[in-house]
């Protein structure tokens, strides 16, 4: 309880902090920053630190967190002090904004401790780091706990730094090291700190979306925008795709009976098959939630099954992995707001880039922007392009609103685009240094579209609003629309991917002909003419993904492309009469984006080592899920304000159809994982605590190792490559580095197993070999300190302890678990 509370307070306090500064820098927005000031302030205190203990001016202790936060203070101060007024003057009228606003500060406050105390609550129950990802994200928390700089140093691979996009763990351990909080606690706090922020983030966009669709639809008459901005977090984070839903009804056995049927034309892994137990047994069927995950199944031409994840933000709260996706979330939707300030004219001004380049943003946007924007690229390097190309799409846009649409609009994208990606990355440059990845370009998807029923079970829930709040604009408010522009230009965006991947496959049989062999191999064709045949009948056979994404590609872009100067012949420079509310086009864009987002993985995806499209529809999807919530709030909330009789009936009843569909998921989810909230060794945020419950001589050789020397520890890899198991736990909740851990991810994170090079082995070879002079060889070439025993490591190799019994001090021993210390 401690824990929690100092970890509340400090994120309340660190908010209050830096709003002075978020006042100052979102103008434009109705609630000036104020949803957005505990995630910009974290992530600013966050890079400082992380910047300073990286070029060794500061250490990674409590010092230098602190040291950090004083220079957050220090833009506080400018803030207060920027404008040409006295420093009264500024906090007078901060406390002027914050009467007037009371009712919307405190809906905030309540939302932010209701939100965080949910999903520590949720937590609580279920919060052991086991499975799936969580143990990585443990070692990466207490191994930057343990690291006395940066880059901290790899908990799986001593004697390299960590390769990976780690920085939301850098604000974890932070947060755990200011509080005093351990890292197993710091795992469960930042989850919920995640979930929190988000939950004020997208509160926030909403709030600031609204209130400019009021300002600019009735300015004499403001509508209240609290209670209906309640919404978006509702949308973003608990409303889920219909899978849960189909749950219940194929339990139930509706729609079933002897095969063919329609489960087996949905094509839902596991929901193909009969239903084995009754309704009354989902709560207790630990694994039916995981399945949401997975609605997205890609078949080889052969008919082997290809995995795709589509996880969504309810999956991951039911999930709980702390994974980057999860950790930047809040983070991309201050990017959100961010742009929206932009949008909507809180940093018009003028900007001159080495005297080459002339933007209309003030120059404090512009580096704001590109410490929010660099940071999305160390927390998940995936958003970082998405949420760049937004930003400048959106200054587009006001450009177009004071000039028309040219061919000069892509020029003056490009002036924005390359210097400020290139002030991202140069604020971030440490962690570019020493970073590997497994991407490897791009690789065409020829044969695997998303069928359109189950791209409609993935995001239905929105789909279903969004169609009616562009037909409402197309029908009902009349918003001009260039159609023919827009037609033109989805055919040119989806003909250009499609024959950039086909060019693609063939530069790839050109040059790799091993590559594409393998590819036909896994088809099961011989030849490319075959595979071409089978890939032209798919698209053909699921073509109802494709002509959904299309009529939501084309209706945005048209709207869009119809947005000109109301005189641009007498005033190039003038106003705009619009049709269409400022947040109306934004909404148009987010619409668009997430479109496009969930479009690309048709006909490409980024080459991992997985060699397929698994990871990037995660990504993308993921990043679809966000603009599309946001859309379908901000339209459900038009809609239900302007529609009226009949259409408003309909409408209100659509509505609360989907809703009540697409709401059955998280609380099922939740019911489920957290075993109805009966933890069966009791409530804790502790992440770690299922050590000392469930291998209570490891959690004290774990424990004594948290308080020993820096030092590189020896320990058991498990069966191929030890990844998904309870292997490298010494490493993992201890924050010491071990020589290797999970080792199929180690892979992963640098693109290959050069740095591994034998590691594996030699540890077999120091564990089973008599021979002391061998045995010491590998402690010397590791510079291995300690050297673990336990029940693992028995259980793995042919253990000869003797040799560690005769020539090594033992420094732990407590039952089945022994610690030798090499001198």
């Amino acid at each position: 309880m401690v824990s929690f509370l100092l970890w509340y307070l400090t994120l309340t306090l660190l908010g209050l902090l830096t709003f002075p500064l978020a006042h100052r820098l979102f103008p434009a927005l109705a609630d000036r920053g104020y949803t957005l000031s505990r995630a910009l302030g974290l992530l600013l205190w966050a890079f400082f630190f992380w910047l300073m203990a990286s070029l060794g001016i500061a250490q990674n202790d409590t010092g230098g967190i602190l040291l950090a936060l004083i220079l957050v203070l220090g833009l506080v101060v400018w803030a207060l002090a920027a404008g040409g007024g006295k420093f009264k003057d500024s906090l007078q009228a901060l406390a002027a904004w914050v009467k007037t606003n009371w009712k919307l500060i405190t809906t905030i406050e309540v939302l932010f401790l209701l939100a965080f105390s949910f999903m520590a609550f949720v937590r609580s129950a279920n919060p052991e780091s086991l499975g799936t990802e969580k143990p990585m994200e443990m070692a990466f928390i207490n191994a930057i706990l343990r690291s006395p700089t940066f880059p901290p140093h790899d908990p799986w691979l001593s004697g390299y730094a960590i390769s990976y996009y780690y920085f939301g763990y850098v604000m974890a351990a932070m947060l755990g090291k200011l509080t005093a909080t351990s890292g197993g606690m710091a795992f469960n706090l930042m989850l919920s700190s995640l979930f929190a922020l988000n939950a004020v983030g997208a509160f926030g966009v909403g709030y600031n979306l609204l209130s400019a669709y009021a300002r600019h639809r009735y300015p004499d008459s403001p509508r209240p925008n609290i209670l209906p901005s309640l919404l978006f977090p509702l949308y973003l984070l608990i409303v889920s795709n219909f899978e849960g839903f189909l749950e219940v009804l194929h339990r139930l056995k509706v729609l079933w009976w002897n095969p063919p049927n329609f489960w087996t034309w949905l094509g839902i892994l596991d929901l193909q098959d009969a239903p084995a137990q009754p309704l009354g047994e989902l709560l207790t069927h630990w694994y039916w939630w995981w399945r949401a995950s997975r609605v997205i199944t890609d078949y080889t031409l052969a008919g082997s099954h290809v995995e795709v994840i589509d996880e969504f933000p309810a999956f991951s709260y039911v999930l709980g992995d702390l994974h980057p996706h999860v950790l930047a979330m809040p983070f991309a939707l201050l990017v959100i707001g961010m742009t929206l300030n932009l949008f909507l004219g809180g940093w018009e001004g003028e900007t001159n880039i080495l005297g080459l380049v002339r933007l209309r943003i003030k120059l404090v946007g512009f580096a704001v922007a590109a410490a929010v924007l660099g940071g999305m690229a160390f927390l998940n390097t995936w958003d970082f392009p998405i949420l760049l190309v937004l930003f400048c799409s959106a200054y587009v846009l006001t450009l177009v609103l004071r000039k028309g649409w040219a061919w000069s609009r892509l020029l003056d994208f490009l002036e924005l685009a390359i210097p400020l990606g290139i002030l991202s990355v140069l604020l971030y440059l440490p962690f570019y240094v020493g970073f590997q990845s497994q991407a490897g370009g791009i690789l065409p998807n020829l044969v695997n579209p998303s069928r359109g029923a189950q791209l409609w079970v993935m995001f239905g829930p929105f789909f279903i609003l969004l169609f009616a709040y562009l037909l409402y604009h197309w029908r009902g408010e009349r918003t001009p629309a260039h159609w023919r522009a827009a037609w033109l230009t989805a055919t040119v965006i989806v003909l250009g991917l499609l024959l950039f991947s086909w060019v693609l496959a063939a530069a790839i049989k050109l040059l790799h002909p091993d590559v594409a062999d393998a590819f036909l191999y896994m088809q099961g064709v011989t030849d490319f003419a075959s595979a071409a045949v089978g890939a032209a009948a798919r698209r053909l056979q699921y073509s109802g993904g494709f002509l959904t994404l299309l009529v939501l590609l084309v209706s945005p872009l048209a709207f869009l492309s119809a947005l000109k100067p109301a005189n641009p012949e007498s005033r190039p420079e003038g106003s705009l009469h619009l049709s269409a509310a400022p947040a109306s086009l934004f909404t148009f864009m987010l619409i668009l984006f997430g479109t496009l987002l969930a479009l690309a993985p048709e006909f490409v995806f980024l080459k991992d080592g997985f060699n397929d499209r698994m990871n990037t529809v995660f990504k993308f999807y993921y990043q679809a899920w966000l603009m599309w919530s946001l859309a379908a709030a901000f339209g459900s909330v038009v809609l239900l304000r302007e529609l009226r009789g009949l259409w408003l009936g309909v409408f209100a009843a659509t509505f609360v159809l989907v809703l009540t569909l697409a709401l059955v998921y998280a609380p099922l989810g939740f019911w489920t994982k957290t075993n109805q909230f009966n933890p069966p060794n009791g409530f804790t945020l502790d992440g770690s605590a299922h050590l000392a419950q469930n291998s209570p001589d490891d959690a004290a050789a774990i424990n004594w190792l948290k308080a020993a020397p820096l030092g590189i520890v020896a320990e058991a890899v498990g069966p191929n490559g030890g990844s998904y198991t309870e292997y490298a736990r010494a490493a993992t909740y201890s924050g010491q580095p071990n020589v290797l851990g999970w080792a199929g991810h180690e892979s992963q994170w640098r693109g290959g197993d050069t740095e591994m090079g034998s590691r594996e082995d030699d540890l077999r070879k120091l564990y089973e070999t008599r021979n002391w002079d061998e045995a010491k060889a590998i402690l010397d070439q590791y510079g291995i300190k300690y050297v673990y025993v336990g029940n693992l490591e028995r259980g793995l190799y042919k253990l000869f302890e003797d040799k560690f019994q005769q020539h090594l001090p033992v420094a732990f021993n407590q039952g089945s678990v022994t610690i030798y210390a090499v001198p």
